[in-house]
């Protein structure tokens, strides 16, 4: 059996937090057997290197390994894909094919992003599991397949099935032993080893010198938080060294090319995770909607006063509802134009505003899913993984929202 630093060398992995040689001496001692192996861990952390280690260091390291990213593969056809299907079983299939676990039989599959699939999927993956049997899409006939399955998942599991999104039973047949990578934050002493590295292939990389950080930017750099994590970092190292003409970057430099943790959402309240987006989204179409609903109230108000003649008594009205919906500093410069008012109105041709009442904006949930979806792909230039990840859904279910609103 190789040694960890053996192991650490051969994979290029660096660092020496305790949490992650743990999590290595786990996959070590694991991979001679055929126990399946979940793999947990935020996003960018490196999750891809368990399944090879355990896959290289196993008796079927001679067959195939595949890997598969479940979250980038449509919901309609990751059945095909995953299990083969027979000609003519559905529009297009105009011939026979193999699936991944087929075509990986004494192999090892690496399921990545395990906790997108499909509920319908994850049936016919717990046969594979509990029997090693599968069915292609469109045959009746009972395949058998043995393979390993190692799967990943940066998915918080326990709220996935709470929720009824995953499979209680599968998640028990997969987590047999698991093996979770820790954030990089949460491996301080291993951040700056990390960059230097980084620093080093990119410039060998580029064919220029390497990039160093004074001691200011050093505090800067195990400071910040790394959402991305070791994706992040490496990302950074490679801007920097690119961009910047200086080799010594300073802790001013350094900042420009950190965004700021902080959020312009509100603050989630009974222990929800500050990146939940569907739980902030939610919040923020209340706080909408409550507006439309307080405007709407104030047309109808100023409508029913001005047929009755009470100019002086609208205004009034019209004064207490915008304190309600803009706050008293708001009040004295607030630019509604349905607000003003004519002092000598006495015709309805003076309210040319009134017509509109009934033609009131809609303010919709799908154009706001819409906008939301388009501002994230511009701030994250199209790429649409990064724009998932911000947006707090799977690349799939963009990649169906894309479609479905032609963005």
């Amino acid at each position: 059996m190789e040694s960890l630093q053996a192991i650490k060398q051969r994979f290029g992995i660096i660092g020496n937090d305790t949490q992650l040689n743990r999590a290595l001496e786990k996959a070590i001692r694991v991979a001679p057997t055929d126990i399946s192996v979940l793999v947990t861990g935020e996003s960018g952390v490196g999750k891809e290197n368990i399944p090879k280690i355990i896959h290289s260091l196993s008796h079927r390291k001679h067959a195939k390994y595949i890997a598969v990213n479940c979250g980038a593969i449509p919901e309609g056809t990751i059945d095909s894909e995953l299990f083969g299907h027979e000609k003519g079983s559905f529009t297009g299939a105009t011939q026979d094919r193999k699936g991944y676990f087929e075509v990986a039989d004494g192999g090892t599959i690496f399921l990545d992003e395990v906790g997108e699939l499909p509920l319908t999927t994850q049936v016919r993956l717990l046969r594979v599991l509990e029997n090693g049997e599968f069915l292609k899409v469109g045959s009746s006939k009972v395949q058998k397949t043995d393979v390993r399955i190692v799967a990943a998942t940066n998915v918080n599991m326990q709220s996935a099935i709470q929720k009824e999104r995953f499979r209680e039973d599968l998640y028990y047949r997969l987590s047999t032993v698991e093996i979770n990578l820790p954030a990089l934050r949460e491996r301080n002493e291993d951040i700056h080893l990390l960059f230097r590295k980084f620093a080093s292939d990119f410039a060998q990389k580029y064919r220029m010198p390497s990039i160093r950080l004074d001691e200011d930017a050093i505090n800067i750099l195990l400071n910040y938080r790394f959402p991305g994590n070791i994706r992040q970092l490496k990302n950074l190292a490679e801007q920097i060294s690119v961009i910047e003409e200086s080799r010594i970057i300073t802790g001013l430099k350094l900042q420009q090319y950190l965004p700021s943790n902080k959020s312009n959402f509100p603050a989630i309240i009974g222990g929800k995770k500050e990146n939940d987006f569907s739980s902030e989204r939610d919040i923020m179409y209340k706080i909408l909607f409550d507006m439309r609903n307080d405007i709407n109230d104030l047309k109808k108000l100023t409508l029913d006063l001005l047929k009755s003649g009470n100019v002086e008594e609208v205004q009034e009205e019209n004064h207490q509802l915008i304190e309600k919906i803009y706050g008293d500093k708001n009040t004295q410069n607030t630019n509604v134009e349905v607000l003003n008012i004519p002092q000598n109105s006495s015709t309805e041709k003076d309210y040319d505003f009134i017509e509109t009442i009934e033609e009131d904006e809609s303010l919709s949930l799908q154009d706001k899913e819409i906008e939301m979806i388009r501002k994230s792909l511009e701030k994250n230039n199209n790429k649409r993984k990064l724009a998932a990840k911000e947006l707090g859904i799977s690349e799939r279910t963009l990649y169906r929202k894309i479609k479905q609103y032609d963005l």
